[in-house]
């Protein structure tokens, strides 16, 4: 995975536990966090930037409380026109309600997919009954009654659609209606066209998996043959025999799919492979057009994810040259941030293999750089494009701080660099096609967030969403801010971290710390920006008397390369010494008890969580640990051979830096908690730990969920289990 699960609706939070307390104010419970939304904040739905750069598209609410689809203007933030409603436009009951659309590419924008009666997959995937809605005659039309579709995308000229069903890749005519049939291998656990296997898809965070040329002549396609790859299986108790539900899941230093892009030319029907070299045990990450039709950029990596090459294969014959080839020492994180310029000599380049800290270059299409244009010891966080037009790059860094997002303008030669979103906090922004203005997204650790209109300079058009009832709801309750603060480690290292103290905080007694940890690579939790549910979370502990605490080991993002890929071939061995530094640090304030502090985690946070307990039980008096990885073996081939190699190659890093290993160590209380259906983190991880705790007469408490996946979510799933967790809490330290 692109991080080993991280959504935003996770508490990886440790615990310490404590008191009983008396508020005037409204008293936060855990169901109105997480089962009735009590504290769930407003955004803008449906955002979509149309093609003229003077308008964009909003999903909202009709007069009879239906979804429809708006118009507004960007000059001045209003409604122009209602171009979808299901209240006047929806004949049938095809169509109730929806959450995302898509317009088509062309000029016009004469269609819109709406996906209706949509049932997720795996993380980021689902299938669903898809309509196009004509914009000019209003007809509403199914794109296939053949079934479910997967990934429909428009042709350039918005007259075709090319969708997967059934692992074969497709094509639908608009004009003539007739849909024509791309692939004919599809199979289940064997071959995919069109969209990812299930490892792709969680580490390089993609499922779409073909891409149309400007001209719309060529599709370009991958097919993944998943044959050899081993199978897993999770049981879902759905009738009064267990539904056995089967995929391919390689794990470290297993096989994974053979990967193979293909090009379809859509008028002769004649497909040809490109030359993507003989090595079968290698990794496509990325597929991505040239300016040129007929020119194809294939990323090409090794299995072990220190040597990237481009390759541009010609769409007619498939045959490949190499554009640029990149490596590194221990591994290179992927990306979406090639470009390529109009002038066809000359693309956008992001890394930070050539000063440590990554940032914004031009290459020649001879594989040389050009051009730095950013520099400094600082990491561009995110790109959103170029506008050649005028000469401008806008991204977001955290040049000022780690902790911090801010957007930026800055000139193609790397001068007039302008900071566009003044505001503390966390900054994000997402522009329309001509970069004339931007969808601006600020907040901060404390407080709600706003969604503004704002024209390419930084400049606010209009406040879209201030998120005021929220903000004033929470002066209703016991609400504790964040508060930064950094600490030495005995090399000098500082790291950074937060924490939440009890509103009648009272710096004369002792108090339980409760750590939050997560620790992954490249992942970030001590970050100035609101966080709704943990933040909740995290206060609802602190109005029972605990200080929350949560730092940023080594390892994680923002801090430059050497900062994040200290970790590697060693996961959860220095970031379990910062975290056991970060306790003890925390030990010697005068407000905290030292004999009191809990940890938990999620996922990597539950891997971590684990490691503080079996290493560090003289520190750590608890531990939660939710859906947790007990040893690097047991989880998928991309991720953990970027950071860890394979078993073969690295057997102590994998046997010895694990939960597994040292289970014997464990002193304090100990609550582990899994989805017997996680498709992510195998409950097998679990399975595992128990034995451990078995074997070695270490008592503890277990919650498992029947059905549920890595998010242990839906119902009121969620509420349950941070009520059960709270409660296990106060009944055992």
């Amino acid at each position: 995975m692109n991080k080993l699960f991280f959504p935003a609706l996770l508490l990886s939070s440790l615990i310490i536990f404590n008191t009983k307390q008396s508020f005037a104010q409204k008293q936060i419970t855990i169901d109105d966090i997480w089962l009735n939304g009590q504290f769930a904040q407003r955004s803008v739905d449906g955002f979509v930037p149309m093609k003229d750069g003077e308008h964009y598209a909003r999903i909202d609410k009709d007069v009879k409380g239906n979804s429809a689809i708006y118009v507004y203007d960007y000059k001045t933030a209003t409604k122009t026109d209602s171009i979808f409603t299901v209240s006047k436009n929806v004949v049938a009951d095809s169509v109730k309600t929806f959450s995302s659309l898509s317009f088509s590419f062309d000029g016009l924008q004469e269609h819109l997919l709406i996906p209706t009666r949509v049932e997720k997959i795996y993380r980021r995937s689902s299938r669903a009954n898809y309509f196009v809605f004509d914009l000019k005659t209003k007809k509403l039309e199914p794109l296939s009654t053949n079934g479910k579709q997967i990934s429909p995308v428009f042709s350039p000229d918005g007259k075709k659609v090319a969708f997967v069903r059934d692992n074969n890749l497709f094509i639908k005519d608009l004009i003539s209606g007739t849909e024509k049939q791309v692939t004919t291998d599809g199979k289940k656990n064997f071959i995919i066209n069109g969209i990812t296997d299930w490892v792709y898809e969680e580490e390089f965070g993609f499922v779409q998996a073909f891409q149309w040329s400007a001209d719309g002549n060529t599709l370009a396609f991958y097919r993944f043959d998943e044959s050899a790859v081993p199978e897993y299986t999770v049981q879902f108790f759905n009738d009064l025999y267990p539904e056995n539900y089967t995929y391919k899941y390689p794990k470290a230093g297993e096989k994974n799919s053979v990967v193979e892009i293909y090009l379809y030319n859509v008028q002769s029907g004649v497909t040809v492979k490109a030359d993507v070299g003989a090595e079968q045990d290698q990794y496509i990450p990325r597929i991505k057009w040239t300016n040129d039709a007929n020119a194809l950029c294939i990323f090409r990596m090794n299995r072990l994810q220190n040597k990237l090459e481009l390759l541009l294969a010609d769409a007619k014959t498939g045959n490949t040259s190499v554009l640029m080839t990149e490596e590194n020492k221990k591994y290179i994180d992927i990306n979406d941030n090639l470009t390529f310029l109009k002038d066809g000599k000359q693309f956008i380049w992001t890394t930070s293999g050539i000063e440590g800290y990554n940032h914004i270059y031009i290459y020649g299409f001879d594989g040389k750089m050009k051009t730095t244009v950013t520099a400094g010891k600082w990491d561009v966080t995110a790109f959103y494009g170029v506008d050649e037009k005028n000469g401008l790059i806008y991204y977001q860094s955290a040049e000022e701080s780690p902790l911090r997002r801010y957007v930026y303008s800055i000139k193609l030669d790397g001068s007039g660099k302008k900071k566009l979103t003044p505001d503390a906090g966390t900054n994000n922004a997402t522009f329309n096609n001509t970069f004339t203005y931007f969808l601006r997204t600020h907040s901060d650790a404390n407080t709600p967030t706003d969604f503004a209109i704002c024209k390419s300079n930084g400049s606010v058009v209009k406040i879209l969403e201030t998120n005021d009832a929220l903000k004033n709801k929470l002066l209703d309750y016991s609400v504790s801010k964040k508060e930064f603060f950094t600490f030495p480690l005995e090399d000098g290292t500082v790291l950074n971290g937060w924490m939440i103290k009890p509103k009648d905080f009272d710096a004369t007694k002792k108090y339980p710390v409760s750590m939050h940890v997560y620790g992954g690579p490249g992942s970030q939790q001590v970050l100035d920006g609101y966080d709704p549910n943990n933040y909740m979370n995290f206060n609802y502990l602190a109005q029972h008397g605990y200080i929350v605490a949560c730092i940023d080991n080594r390892g994680t993002g923002a801090r430059g390369e050497d900062f994040q890929k200290i970790t590697y071939l060693q996961l959860g061995k220095i970031e379990t010494m910062d975290q056991a530094a970060a306790a003890k640090y925390l030990g010697t304030l005068k407000f905290v008890d030292a004999k009191r502090i809990a940890m938990t985690g999620w996922s990597y946070g539950g891997f971590m969580a684990l490691m503080c307990i079996t290493n560090y039980p003289e520190v750590f008096c608890a531990a939660v640990a939710v859906a947790p990885v007990t040893n690097w073996k047991f989880y998928d081939s991309i991720y953990t051979e970027r950071y860890m190699r394979t078993p073969q190659e690295n057997k102590d890093g994998y046997d010895k830096i694990a939960p597994l290993a040292s289970a014997a160590n464990i002193r304090g209380k100990l609550l582990i908690v899994h989805g017997l259906a996680d498709d992510n983190v195998h409950y097998q991880n679990t399975a595992e730990m128990l034995k451990q705790l078995y074997k070695n007469n270490i008592a503890f408490t277990q919650m498992t969920f029947p059905d549920k996946n890595h998010g242990i979510s839906g119902g009121n799933t969620r509420s349950y289990l941070w009520n059960q967790v709270y409660n296990w809490v106060f009944a055992n330290l």
